[in-house]
């Protein structure tokens, strides 16, 4: 579990970035509309640029409670069911495979599995219109923890893949790491660096999005496992 553990955090940071155009369109919007809520003057780039560190802040926040809610129970499972482990990690590679197909514009069946999270969302939105309009950095901050909670697929494949890690800690650093990664795009969606946008909404590159992705979930699949071991790791 060491070597897996090591490549699982650049491996996790990795997805967040290949996965942005995924963010762009979940979280795009509202990470932009922080900014068109300040008012234009002496200290605008300052207070823009708390708010959005607020925002992703609290957003990456609440991926990294989840991974540890979950941890908690999969971790402590697999102390008793060896055998868990194959499935947690079938499961981690058939979501990240889904989103792929999803990137690429092939196949949206990771939609099927957004509607598992609908429930806790239901709950939860009504609660987002609390802090909105945003003028303070701790509106933003609570704003973001609440807007993590979003059912999102590629947020759902990452946590397959934390669920596989030994220790609660390593579960929570892997959606740390993940959530690094969103973070380039959200901070310019909300700088509106449109060509960002541009860039990521060409075909092209969500296909090959989609194939790295797809490539990442192959080789999470136990048969992965077996063919890294044949390599000699």
């Amino acid at each position: 579990m060491t070597e897996g553990l090591y490549l699982s955090y650049p491996s996790a940071f990795l997805i967040g970035l290949l996965g942005s155009t995924h963010c762009l369109a979940m979280c795009g919007g509202i990470s932009a509309s922080l900014s068109l809520a300040l008012p234009v003057g002496r200290g605008f780039r300052l207070r823009q640029t708390l708010m959005l560190l607020a925002f992703n802040g609290g957003r990456i926040g609440s991926y990294t409670v989840i991974a540890t809610l979950i941890a908690l129970l999969t971790t402590s499972a697999a102390d008793q069911w060896a055998q868990l482990a194959p499935v947690l990690r079938s499961i981690a590679g058939i979501l990240l495979i889904l989103m792929g197909l999803s990137m690429g514009q092939w196949w949206q069946g990771i939609r099927y599995i957004e509607r598992v999270g609908a429930p806790v969302w239901k709950v939860l939105s009504p609660l987002t219109r609390r802090f909105l309009p945003v003028h303070h950095a701790w509106q933003a901050l609570a704003l973001g923890s609440l807007w993590g909670w979003l059912p999102c697929g590629l947020i759902y494949s990452t946590l397959g893949w934390a669920a596989l890690q030994p220790s609660v800690g390593s579960a929570a650093t892997t959606m740390v790491f993940f959530g690094l990664g969103t973070l380039p795009s959200m901070l310019a969606t909300g700088y509106a660096a449109t060509w960002i946008k541009k860039l990521q909404g060409q075909q092209q590159i969500r296909q090959l999005t989609g194939v790295l992705l797809i490539g990442f979930g192959i080789w999470t699949l136990p048969l992965g496992m077996v063919l890294r071991s044949g390599h000699g790791g």
